[in-house]
Order: structure tokens, then C-alpha cells, then sequence
């Protein structure tokens, strides 16, 4: 089985920066795709950004030149650092593991959320 830990989360104002970390065992890393969802209130669940194994970054348009999302194999540990935070970001952020070396949504696996909360 794969553990997925997160941490990093808490409060923090509108317009400030936090970074999140997600660190991987029980289940291989460098080879994976890895990445980060988030569910807002009242929202469903959406990706935020993901990562090849060849460290190939993708984001979705809302984050994109916001967000960066890194990942260190030696520490098999996936990073999202977050800035020029709004409201609008507040939600449970979610570190995702895939299966394949490519984000594959059909073959995710999902840590337990860790909430970030921006104030106005």
C-alpha cells in the first residue's frame, strides 16, 4: 500500500505564500507521476498540478504562475509551493501518487488532506 503524509498546512493571509510537502512510502516514487488536488467548500475535488518522473510540471489555469509544484526522488518527497494566496485557494489539499510515470486520473491514490486556509 502506498502512505501518502501531508504537511505544511494552517492559516494564511490573502496574498502571503505557504509551502506544502508530501512525503511518499511503502510503494516506489522515482519512477511515479505525482501531483496535487484540493477540494474547496461546497466544491468537488480538482486537480491543482502534477509532475512527471522526468520533473515535467503541469498546472491548472486558476494556479498556474502562482503555484510550483517540485519533487525530490532522494527524499521521495513532492512539494506545492503556493503564492500570492487568495480566498479563493482556501480548501483540503490533497498529495496524489500515480501509478504510471504520467498523471493518469483513472490509477490515483490519494493522501489524507491537509487543510490550508486563506483569510480576506
Amino acid at each position: 500500500q502506498v502512505q501518502l503524509v501531508e504537511s505544511g498546512g494552517g492559516l494564511v493571509q490573502a496574498g502571503g505564500s505557504r509551502r506544502l510537502s508530501c512525503v511518499v512510502s511503502g510503494r516506489t516514487f522515482d519512477s511515479n507521476a505525482m501531483g496535487w488536488y484540493r477540494q474547496g467548500p461546497g466544491k468537488q475535488r480538482e486537480l491543482v498540478a502534477s509532475i512527471t518522473h522526468f520533473h515535467e510540471p503541469y498546472y491548472v489555469d486558476a494556479v498556474r504562475g502562482r503555484f510550483t509544484i517540485s519533487r525530490d526522488n532522494a527524499k521521495k518527497t513532492v512539494y506545492l509551493q503556493m503564492s500570492s494566496l487568495s480566498p479563493e485557494d482556501t480548501a483540503v489539499y490533497y498529495c496524489t501518487w500515480y501509478q504510471s510515470s504520467y498523471p493518469s486520473p483513472n490509477f490515483a491514490y490519494w493522501g489524507q488532506g491537509i487543510q490550508v486556509t486563506v483569510s480576506s
